[in-house]
C-alpha cells in the first residue's frame, strides 16, 4: 500500500499566500479599538442632552468639536508616527490614553466629560492613522492586494462599530451611561493587549525613525510621548472654546491644502504631479460627502431621537441601533465589493476612482432628499415613519462603500512614498473639516425656536436636509463630468518605459522650508 507524502498546508500559511503576515492581527485589533469611539460617536450628544442635561446648542458644539478634532488630529498622527514613535508604539500609547478617557467620562459631570474627551482624543485622534499606515506598509507600492486589505480592515472597523452601537443603544434605553463607558474601556484594554501580543509582526518598515541611531531614537521617543501629553491639555482647551478651535482648524486645513498643492506642482516628474493634483480634486469633492455623513451623530441623531416614530414590533429602537444599518451594509458590502472589483478586473473592466466618488455623492444626496418627503407624510403629531430613515441610512451606507475604504487605498496609489504619512493624515483630516460644517448645519436644522417637539422643528429639518441633499447631487454631476479628466491624471502614459510607481518611490519631496 502506497503512503501519500502530501502534507496539508496549515491555514496560517494559506492565508499568508493571500495576504501578508500581520493583516489578520490588524483586522482583529481594529475591531476592539473601534468600540470605544463608536460608543462616543453615537451616544455623546444623547448623553450630554439627556444624561447631563446640557443645552442643545452647547451639546451640538461639544459633539461637533469632538468629531472634528478626532479626524483633524489624524494629520498629527501621520506626523508623529514613524518620526518620533513607531506606528505600533504610538498606537499603544493612544490606547492607554483612551482607557483613561473612558474612566473619566464614566463619572457624571461636565468637567469630567471634557477631561475624558480630551484624553480619549489623545488616543483616537492619533491611532487611526497609525493602523492605516501599519496596513499600508505591509504591501509593496505596486501590490494590488492593498485595496482588498483596506476593504477587509474597514469591515473590521465597522464590526467594532456594530458592537459599540449595539451596546450603546441598550444602555441608552436603560440610561446606564456609567456602565456603558466602563465597558468601552474594556474594549480598549483588549486592543492594547492584542498589540502587545503581535508586537514583532507590527514593526515599522521604511520610516524616518528607523534610520536614526539608537541614542537619537530614545530622545525622539520621549519627544513623541511629550507631544501626546501636551495634546491632551490642548484638546480640553479646544473643547471648551469650540468656536475658536473650529476656526483654527479651518485655517490649518486651508494651509495644508495649499501645502499639498504646492508640493504637487513642485514635483519634478509629470506623473507624480498629475497624481497629486488628482488627489486634491478628489479630496475637495469628498468634503461634501463627509459633511452630510457627519450629521449622523449630531443633528440627524437628535432628529431620530425626537422627530421619528422609533417603535417597531412593540420595541423602542434606540438611535444607536439605527446606525447599525450602516455597519451591517459595510461589514457585508466591504468584502463583497472587493470580490466584485477583482472579478471586473479579470474581465478587463475597471470602475475608476472618480466614478466611484460620483456615485457616493449621488447616493448620499438622494439619502437626504428623501427625508423631507418623509416629513411631509409625518403623522398628526409630527413624527416621521421609521421606514424613511431606514432607506436614508441604507443609501448613505452604500455611498460610503464607494468613497471611504477606496479613499484609503487611493492614497497608497497616488502618494509618493515619502509623502504617504502626510497625505494619509490630510485625507483623514478631511472628515474633521466636514464635521465643522456638520456642526453648523446641525444647529441650522435645530431651528431658532428653542423647542424640541416635532411640529416646531420639522420645517427647519426639512429645509436643511433638502439643501444638503441637492447640493451633493449637483456636486456628483460636476465630478461625473470631470471623470475623464481626473482619470487621465492618475494613469501612466503608454510611452513610459519605467514602471510609474517605481518612479514615484524615487522622488524626494522638497523640504517645507524651501516653500517659503
Amino acid at each position: 500500500m502506497q503512503t501519500s507524502t502530501a502534507v496539508k498546508k496549515p491555514f496560517s500559511a494559506w492565508f499568508q499566500d493571500i495576504m501578508p503576515s500581520g493583516t489578520g492581527a490588524l483586522f482583529t485589533i481594529q475591531i476592539f479599538s473601534t468600540i470605544g469611539f463608536s460608543v462616543l460617536y453615537s451616544t455623546l450628544i444623547l448623553y450630554a442632552t439627556k444624561g447631563l442635561k446640557i443645552e442643545d446648542t452647547f451639546a451640538t458644539s461639544l459633539t461637533g468639536s469632538f468629531i472634528a478634532l478626532n479626524y483633524f488630529l489624524h494629520l498629527l498622527g501621520g506626523y508623529i508616527g514613524g518620526r518620533y514613535l513607531s506606528y505600533r508604539s504610538l498606537f499603544a500609547v493612544g490606547m492607554f490614553a483612551q482607557i483613561i478617557g473612558c474612566l473619566f467620562i464614566s463619572y457624571p459631570s461636565v468637567d469630567a466629560l471634557t477631561w475624558g474627551l480630551a484624553f480619549f482624543l489623545g488616543g483616537t485622534g492619533l491611532n487611526v492613522t497609525c493602523i492605516n499606515c501599519m496596513v499600508m506598509q505591509l504591501f509593496e507600492p505596486e501590490d494590488k492586494r492593498r485595496e482588498a486589505a483596506f476593504l477587509w480592515n474597514y469591515s473590521g472597523m465597522n464590526l467594532g462599530f456594530f458592537l459599540g452601537f449595539s451596546i450603546s443603544g441598550y444602555f441608552h434605553n436603560q440610561q446606564a451611561y456609567q456602565t456603558l463607558f466602563l465597558l468601552s474601556a474594556i474594549g480598549n484594554i483588549i486592543a492594547l493587549l492584542l498589540v502587545a501580543f503581535n508586537w514583532k509582526i507590527l514593526k515599522d518598515r521604511d520610516t524616518t525613525l528607523m534610520d536614526k541611531a539608537n541614542d537619537s531614537k530614545i530622545k525622539l521617543r520621549w519627544m513623541g510621548i511629550s507631544m501626546v501629553l501636551a495634546l491632551i491639555f490642548a484638546n480640553r482647551i479646544a473643547l471648551l472654546h469650540s468656536n475658536f478651535s473650529n476656526q483654527l482648524m479651518m485655517l490649518i486645513a486651508v494651509c495644508m491644502f495649499i501645502l499639498i498643492t504646492t508640493l504637487a506642482f513642485r514635483q519634478h516628474h509629470t506623473l507624480a504631479r498629475n497624481k497629486m493634483v488628482a488627489y486634491v480634486i478628489l479630496a475637495i469633492s469628498s468634503i461634501i460627502f463627509w459633511t452630510l455623513y457627519q450629521l449622523a451623530p449630531m443633528g440627524l441623531n437628535l432628529f431620530i431621537e425626537r422627530n421619528v416614530d422609533r417603535h417597531f414590533l412593540g420595541i423602542l429602537i434606540a438611535p444607536q441601533w439605527i446606525q447599525n444599518i450602516n455597519t451591517i451594509v459595510i461589514i457585508i458590502g466591504g468584502p463583497l465589493l472587493s470580490i466584485v472589483f477583482a472579478r471586473l478586473r479579470e474581465r478587463g473592466m475597471n470602475i475608476n476612482i472618480p466614478l466611484q466618488f460620483s456615485l457616493a455623492l449621488c447616493l448620499i444626496g438622494i439619502a437626504y432628499v428623501i427625508l423631507p418627503l418623509g416629513i411631509q407624510f409625518a403623522d398628526p403629531n409630527g413624527y416621521t415613519a421609521f421606514s424613511w430613515v431606514f432607506v436614508s441610512y441604507l443609501l448613505q451606507s452604500i455611498g460610503e462603500l464607494f468613497i471611504s475604504p477606496i479613499g484609503y487605498a487611493m492614497v497608497g496609489q497616488l502618494a509618493p512614498i515619502k509623502l504617504r504619512g502626510l497625505m494619509m493624515g490630510i485625507w483623514m483630516m478631511i472628515t474633521g473639516i466636514a464635521a465643522i460644517f456638520s456642526d453648523y448645519f446641525s444647529k441650522l436644522a435645530l431651528g431658532t425656536t428653542g423647542l424640541a417637539d416635532p411640529l416646531s422643528t420639522n420645517a427647519s429639518y426639512s429645509q436643511t436636509f433638502n439643501f444638503l441633499g441637492w447640493s451633493s447631487i449637483i456636486a456628483a454631476i460636476i465630478l461625473l463630468a470631470l471623470t475623464s479628466f481626473v482619470s487621465k491624471l492618475t494613469k501612466e502614459r503608454a510611452d513610459k518605459q519605467m514602471d510609474m510607481q517605481d518612479q514615484l518611490n524615487k522622488l524626494e519631496p522638497k523640504p517645507v522650508t524651501e516653500l517659503r
